[in-house]
């Protein structure tokens, strides 16, 4: 997985709080939450790095999309209170699925890397369907330089 290397690739990023919700009884962020988190940096990229508003994509536009294929490596603890950042960039973008290279540090300690692949499908027949043409527009600002 690439997702803890350094990239050429645009990357959109927000700062989070851990917060209690985000917490198991030992204290520490209860790695499912991870990928919370992780869904809504996506949607915050769709919509305000993309410019294209996920509720507007799943809502009237029917456009899904599922993750297909989920890595994670976890190398570090998280607690109530740290603030961290979120950070995605695009690893590969086909004609209907997108890998995103996904991670979480608080400073310069890595605390999750995870590849995801998404792919758009129809929230009708929920089969693959090749990206909208402003979709893909929008996501091929993000792809890494070759």
């Amino acid at each position: 997985m690439n997702a803890a290397s350094p990239s050429t690739a645009p990357r959109f990023e927000r700062a989070l709080r851990i917060r209690f919700a985000h917490c198991d009884p030992a204290g520490i962020v209860f790695f499912p939450q991870y990928l919370v988190m992780f869904n809504g940096l996506v949607e915050d990229w769709f919509t305000d790095g993309l410019g294209v508003p996920y509720a507007e994509l799943l809502g009237p536009r029917r456009v899904g999309l599922p993750i297909v294929r989920l890595e994670c490596d976890f190398s570090a603890i998280s607690r109530m209170g740290d603030d961290v950042v979120l950070g995605l960039s695009i690893a590969r973008l086909g004609r209907s699925s997108l890998a995103l290279d996904l991670c979480c540090r608080a400073g310069e300690q890595l605390r999750v890397a995870s590849r995801q692949v998404l792919v758009a499908t129809s929230l009708e027949t929920h089969r693959p369907i090749a990206f909208p043409p402003d979709v893909r527009d929008a996501l091929a600002a993000f792809v890494p330089l070759q």
